[in-house]
């Protein structure tokens, strides 16, 4: 009865985040208040949150928005507008730099900065400013995957898999996914120069704003490495990452207070706390479909459809994160499919963060296929909408398609060849060895037996010490 319960649940909140995204906040928290009083109970409800990936969320959104307030952003886009003088090169040049923001910033954020100089470089061009908006959004929702602090699907694979900052650069000694996705935003540039080839009237000129203060970009200096050189001090407080990002978040909002004499009481309230309830409710609401058993019976879907076979099953994972994340939001996907993707990996017997990293990297970059995909995308449509300008779908996915097919199939070839290699069939004993070599993330039972054989070798450790102390004080 709870089982079918919990996924009822589920299934409703589902429905709300296609049919309501503006209240998916509102769903998610009411179905984990009813999964917590009719399935699950308030401390499991608890535990369910991964409270470490909501302090990295929490520092991470505080620095951000001091970041907007000390307008650098807006700067750099403006000087990079003047310093390239051919309109369709100095689009490129605003993508590019819409994807390496998005890396510190909320991707709504990175488009709201970007678009105002992007709607004046098509007014003084006499352009319609559609195609350059939706190359915005979409290019903003690429790097974002790359880094931990980038996207909460990040920050939620992070949380699962214990990966490290640095984890996200190099993972075992291999190139991670940091550059899978390096590589395909490279294979974006032919695709957008395709659509802004047309534009080719002389330059223009804007006005640069001084940047207000260094300060904030300081801090997201200082969070970057202390997170690297956090990666290399190896321990099981479960809070690291988290711990930081708070420390450099509750800094910044000290600075804001004091140093720039602003409301911290506006500044709080300004966040964004509805992605932040949306996390923790949906945290609950992916706890209940585990302890009830559908995680299991997801399990066994997609090792039917793989057979047993690496490359089907990292292609069925691929393929099912663009497809579902096209149309519904990729965070709950996201959370769903994890611990799916871990038990599928250990019955092909490949490497785990293999099919994790195919599987964010679908799950972030099929947004881009519709206007509704990404919340970014939604904002680039309703600025259009706002000056009068209809995006259709059709017109949406002629741009966002290509995009994403071109960034997943070059980021997952790379990923591909750097975890397997040029070959695509491996015999059982190969994948087998594969798996050994490449770390995957511990199951509940082994992360207990873990911690149960630490406090063991603890307390062996104090009895020696507390018998050498009473054979001192019996030969005193």
């Amino acid at each position: 009865m709870k089982s079918y319960l919990s996924l009822g649940i589920f299934l409703a909140c589902y429905a709300g985040f296609v049919f309501f995204p503006r209240w998916r906040s509102w769903c998610a928290c009411a179905g984990a208040l009813f999964l917590t009083l009719l399935v699950l109970g308030p401390w499991h409800a608890l535990a369910s949150i991964n409270w470490n990936v909501m302090m990295v969320f929490t520092g991470v959104m505080i620095l951000a928005e001091l970041l907007i307030f000390s307008r650098l952003p807006s700067c750099l886009a403006e000087y990079m507008v003047n310093r390239v003088k051919i309109p369709s090169l100095a689009m490129l040049s605003l993508c590019g730099l819409a994807s390496f923001l998005s890396i510190f910033l909320e991707n709504v954020a990175t488009v709201l900065i970007v678009a105002p100089i992007a709607l004046s470089i098509t007014e003084r061009l006499k352009m319609p400013p559609t195609k350059l908006l939706i190359a915005l959004a979409i290019s903003s929702n690429l790097q974002g995957t790359g880094t931990l602090i980038g996207d909460s699907p990040s920050m939620i694979l992070a949380g699962y898999a214990k990966l490290t900052f640095n984890d996200f650069f190099f993972h075992a000694g291999r190139p991670s996914i940091f550059f899978a996705v390096q590589a395909g935003a490279i294979a974006t540039l032919p695709v957008l120069y395709f659509f802004f080839r047309v534009f080719r009237k002389p330059g223009v000129s804007i006005q640069v704003e001084r940047v207000r203060s260094w300060m904030p970009v300081g801090l997201l200096g200082g969070l970057i490495f202390s997170l690297a050189l956090a990666s290399f001090w190896k321990t099981d407080f479960p809070y690291r990452n988290g711990s930081i990002c708070m420390t450099f978040g509750l800094a910044g909002l000290l600075l804001y207070r004091f140093k720039w004499r602003g409301s911290s009481r506006e500044f709080i309230r300004g966040l964004d706390w509805d992605t932040g309830l949306f996390l923790m409710g949906v945290f609950v609401l992916v706890g209940g479909l585990s302890a009830t058993g559908w995680i299991d019976e997801i399990t066994r879907l997609v090792e039917r459809v793989s057979g047993g076979n690496l490359l089907r099953a990292y292609l069925t994972i691929i393929g099912l994160s663009v497809i579902f994340s096209a149309f519904i939001d990729n965070i709950p996907f996201v959370m769903i499919m994890l611990p799916v993707v871990d038990k599928v990996a250990q019955d092909v017997r490949g490497p785990s963060i293999l099919l994790m990293f195919g599987l964010l990297l679908g799950a972030c970059l099929g947004g881009n296929i519709s206007p509704f995909g990404a919340s970014a995308n939604v904002v680039a449509v309703g600025m259009l909408r706002s000056r009068g300008i209809v995006v259709t779908v059709q017109e949406f996915v002629r741009m966002g398609l290509p995009f994403t097919l071109s960034a997943v199939t070059a980021g997952c070839l790379l990923l591909w060849m750097v975890w397997v290699g040029p070959r695509f069939s491996y015999s059982p004993g190969e994948t087998e060895k594969m798996a050994v070599e490449a770390p995957r993330h511990l199951t509940e039972e082994e992360e207990l037996r873990h911690a149960i054989d630490s406090l063991k070798k603890i307390l062996e450790e104090f009895e020696e010490e507390i018998a050498e102390v009473f054979e001192e004080e019996d030969k005193k």
